[in-house]
């Protein structure tokens, strides 16, 4: 009697609507598991509601208006890649494309209005290639040594992302060398706190242990003074007048742009790439030969967000590296974009409470998850130099840059140059031969700016 009702209740779940719109059943999964990387992966990016304005604003956008236009990028792109894609990924600003608007371009005199063009044109060409069917050949000409140390690759950058938030890692202002940071300060001390908790409660296998450890460690952060508590806790989002509309698209259109456009167009591509197959990876949607299937459909969802974030003043929209925090928690669906849509809507009128959970909190989680990726190296044939050393190279390169898509690119052209030079020149695809040479002019043009 007692099995008869479970399997009814299971019959149940498996016809409801969300069971057959993001077919979790299909892929072993839950809707409460869902949820929960959903909102894991909510709090691992909430971060970007601080940083992606203050770029901005540096380059002379509001800041307010830049806070509501993210949002707005962050919910729209999430909600597509859940319910187009069905895939687990978090479509926002990317770091990169704001250091460019608000900090590169604008110091070299180039207002934002015209940065956000140059952006745009750089959303456009996306679209163009997706649509043409361009990235995914790209994509599928990418030898199977560099997917498998893709992981690897954004991993470090994730790392040491989170070992730079939580103050445990600091730049040299001078030399941009790293160095160790000042474990005893109270930042340093709750992020070791969270990664303790962290590690703890994953080897325990608690559900959602990422996120009881962001929580636990944004409450401990309390008395120590980094968790600030808000003077109010709900209020009304700030107005895009300042931005929309503001975009410059016919001034981008100059040929002294064009280095700047292929920077922007080359990173994004290769970060695009990266984050898609490496947090697919982790969530198990790849092939034996690293593929995903219906790759095109978060190409096509990346490239609409690329396009038409700088039209509410967001440039380089992206799959989010973060997205890697909800697959370690289980996601495997478009229902975990949904939730973190949902999180990030809520937002809009939750902002002070958003804002409260401090980078220390978020901190351990990329810095769990950055370590966690490190595995993907064990399946890199290391023993071959020519298959290996151009993964170490990419890694070593997004160390250095502190990009993935720049070292992804890296990696590429050091394949490419390594089997040369080793006289194995024909186990090259000749599309990769195509593509090192506007990946030479990439390097070239990023050397300058």
């Amino acid at each position: 009697m007692a099995d008869s009702s479970v399997k009814s209740a299971t019959s149940a779940a498996d016809n409801s609507w969300l069971q057959r719109r993001f077919k979790l059943y299909q892929r072993q999964t839950s809707v409460k598991t869902e949820c929960i990387a959903g909102i894991t992966g909510f709090l691992a990016a909430a971060y970007l509601l601080i940083v992606i304005p203050g770029l901005l604003a540096v380059g002379g956008i509001d800041k307010g208006a830049a806070l509501t236009g993210t949002i707005i990028v962050l919910v729209l792109g999430s909600l597509l890649m859940a319910f187009y894609a069905n895939l687990p990924f978090m479509v926002g600003p990317g770091i990169g494309g704001s250091v460019l608007v608000g900090i590169t371009l604008a110091g070299d005199g180039i207002s934002w209005p015209i940065g956000l063009g140059i952006a745009c044109w750089s959303g456009i060409l996306f679209f163009l290639l997706t649509v043409l069917g361009l990235r995914e050949v790209v994509t599928r000409s990418i030898p199977q040594s560099i997917k498998l140390g893709l992981t690897a690759s954004i991993g470090i950058f994730v790392a040491l992302l989170g070992f730079r938030n939580a103050g445990l890692v600091i730049a040299n202002a001078k030399t941009h060398a790293l160095g160790l940071g000042d474990f005893t300060t109270p930042g340093a001390l709750i992020a070791l706190l969270g990664l303790l908790l962290a590690i703890g409660l994953q080897a325990r296998r608690v559900p959602g242990a990422i996120l009881w450890a962001i929580l636990l460690a944004t409450v401990a952060g309390i008395p120590f003074g980094i968790t600030h508590l808000p003077a109010q806790w709900i209020a009304l989002p700030h107005s895009l007048t300042q931005l929309v509309g503001k975009i410059d698209l016919l001034g981008a259109i100059n040929i002294t742009f064009l280095p700047f456009l292929f920077i922007f167009f080359a990173s994004e591509f290769f970060s695009t790439m990266g984050t898609t197959l490496a947090v697919g990876g982790e969530a198990g949607l790849l092939d034996e030969q690293g593929n995903m299937q219906h790759i095109n459909r978060p190409f096509m969802i990346d490239s609409i967000a690329a396009a038409l974030g700088p039209i509410v003043g967001i440039p380089a929209a992206t799959a989010l590296i973060e997205s890697a925090a909800a697959a370690e928690a289980g996601g495997k669906t478009g229902l975990t974009a949904l939730a973190a849509a949902v999180m990030f809507l809520l937002t809009l009128l939750l902002t002070p409470i958003a804002l409260m959970i401090p980078k220390e909190a978020t901190a351990p989680a990329l810095i769990l998850i950055g370590l966690n990726m490190f595995s993907g190296l064990r399946k890199v044939d290391l023993g071959n130099f020519t298959e290996g050393l151009p993964v170490l190279m990419m890694v070593m390169a997004t160390l250095i840059a502190n990009s993935f898509g720049t070292g992804i690119a890296a990696g590429l052209l050091f394949y490419v140059a390594i089997k040369v030079v080793a006289g194995k020149a024909r186990e090259v695809p000749i599309s990769l031969y195509v593509l090192a040479i506007p990946l030479v002019y990439y390097f070239a043009t990023l050397t300058h700016h």
